[in-house]
């Protein structure tokens, strides 16, 4: 059990207390902290008094199994006791704990908590007092400690120069932060590492969400596909259709584009022979370019990707319609 001094003003400030403590406890392998299962559990004192200088009659929230629940419990413990402030009626506002009930979001008496000498608390003498430097080198103890969340946070932010946001997505995916930093060994410039995470958490992530079997790809092959990415060997798109299959099978990126005929073309050439079918095909969106909407020139551009299954690249598609469209 684990106290902490008054120092918490608001509900979200516990609840993310909660999801840090949670954190530290796994980073030391103390436990997994699952809350769900039960090897955690948050209950949470709540006061609110109308001085700075002194503390209002205390209420315990017992048993808290997500942090979701103690930052809506507090919410309406708070609302509760504010709500008998402004009625005149704090009196009722009593020593007590409280539960929690999920379905109607609300709290319930319990017990009435009785005060520390009502629990008759004497000494034990079979617990002899522990002097914990003289039985640990201290020290040597701190330099073996792992990386901590706090700590993990300013590397990544330092060496990497991630946001803030993706940093906190792979402090608290232990699997998933392993399996990056591979990857951030292999691509070295921090640029690259920053496109690999967004690919990460926007992309990898979002499959994963859709899909709980999809698996992390080689750290070789992700950072590969980001290679090409990075050099416009392929276009955004293509590098997340690629992306979708190396998750699926062990098979390198650029295999897997030359194979598919996805390598990005930068023959002008070629290009101007797909871009004049593309004009050919479709003379109401030249006229309406020509009148002067420039939209309508991304159409076509559009039109090319798909021509070549999202291979051409759209800047050089861009240069060679206005070139032939005159």
């Amino acid at each position: 059990e684990l106290v902490t001094e008054p120092v918490i003003h608001d509900a979200e400030t516990a609840a993310k207390f909660g999801r840090e403590l949670q954190l530290l406890l796994q980073y030391l392998g103390v436990s997994e902290a699952n809350m769900e299962k039960g090897e955690m559990r948050v209950e949470a004192n709540i006061s609110l008094s109308d001085t700075p200088d002194k503390f209002g009659t205390k209420v315990e929230v017992k048993n808290l199994n997500s942090f979701r629940s103690v930052e809506r419990a507090i919410k309406f413990e708070l609302a509760r006791m504010q709500d008998l402030y402004e009625a005149g009626r704090q009196s009722e506002i009593v020593q007590e704990t409280r539960g929690w009930d999920e379905a109607k979001q609300v709290t319930f008496s319990q017990r009435k908590k009785e005060d520390s000498h009502d629990y008759r608390y004497f000494p034990d003498p079979d617990l002899p007092k522990l002097v914990l430097k003289e039985v640990f080198d201290i020290e040597e103890l701190r330099k073996n400690l792992p990386e901590l969340p706090s700590g993990k946070r300013v590397r990544y932010e330092k060496e990497y120069g991630l946001k803030l946001d993706d940093i906190e997505t792979f402090v608290n995916d232990a699997e998933l932060a392993v399996w990056f930093e591979e990857v951030a060994k292999i691509l070295e410039s921090k640029e690259k590492i920053v496109a690999a995470s967004n690919y990460t958490t926007s992309d990898l992530l979002g499959l994963k969400k859709n899909d709980s079997t999809t698996q992390f790809p080689k750290a070789e092959y992700f950072a590969e596909l980001i290679d090409m990415a990075f050099g416009d060997e392929i276009s955004s798109r293509v590098a997340k259709d690629i992306l979708l299959h190396i998750t699926k099978e062990h098979i390198s990126p650029r295999v897997y584009a030359e194979a598919h005929d996805l390598l990005q073309k930068n023959d002008e050439g070629a290009l101007k022979e797909i871009a004049q079918k593309i004009i050919d095909a479709n003379p109401v969106v030249v006229e309406t370019y020509k009148s002067g909407k420039e939209n309508a020139l991304m159409s076509l551009v559009g039109q090319i990707m798909k021509e070549t299954k999202g291979s051409a690249n759209p800047q050089m598609a861009q240069k060679v319609l206005k070139e032939l469209i005159g």
